[in-house]
């Protein structure tokens, strides 16, 4: 049985509240290109996130445990964590904090704010969409949100790479970032 609580929100048409990410319904995934002609995926199994909706807004913000990459290929996985892409070691977490929301539809909204991956913040816009609202066997509340962007990976300062005699590089500049969650509304 579907909810229709109240609408706090007039962009993301989200009811009022602090919604925390289930990691275990969620997924943050990536993608980019080796060789410049297949798409290597990959995700990170740790991290978390709220979304905070109320009368002025809504906000967002979340971490990302960066040893948590994995691609199912633990040699690439320890490269990834490596000083060559993202140091791990030096800089433990990606954050991203939003700055705007807005709509761009009945159900999709793009939300600007601050990413810092590798110690470097930039600015980034994910395009998203609210997938819906529904109340869990326990009696949760939950919405689901789906959201991507790209950025280069230069921009943050990760520059590690090979020209190949084709032309193409060893691993694209430009990263896709996917986010499927499923959010929790707390009591």
């Amino acid at each position: 049985m579907s909810t229709q609580p109240a609408v706090a929100d007039p962009v993301t048409n989200l009811p009022a509240g602090t919604w925390t990410v289930d990691p275990v319904h969620s997924s943050v995934e990536f993608q980019v290109k080796h060789l410049g002609i297949a798409t290597v995926k990959g995700q990170f199994t740790k991290f978390e996130g709220t979304l905070e909706v109320g009368p002025d807004g809504a906000k967002a913000y979340g971490t990302v445990d960066v040893e948590s990459v994995d691609t199912r290929e633990p040699q690439r996985d320890e490269h990834l964590r490596s000083a060559d892409f993202f140091d791990a070691a030096q800089f433990p977490k990606i954050e991203f904090h939003s700055s705007a929301i807005r709509s761009t539809g009945d159900e999709d909204f793009e939300i600007d704010g601050d990413i810092q991956i590798h110690g470097v913040t930039q600015t980034i816009t994910l395009k998203g969409t609210v997938e819906g609202t529904e109340t869990d066997p326990q009696g949760n509340d939950r919405v689901g949100l789906s959201a991507s962007a790209q950025f280069n990976r230069s921009d943050h300062g990760m520059k590690f790479n090979a020209a190949l005699g084709s032309g193409n590089m060893l691993v694209s500049d430009k990263v896709k970032i996917l986010l499927d969650v499923s959010a929790v509304k707390a009591s």
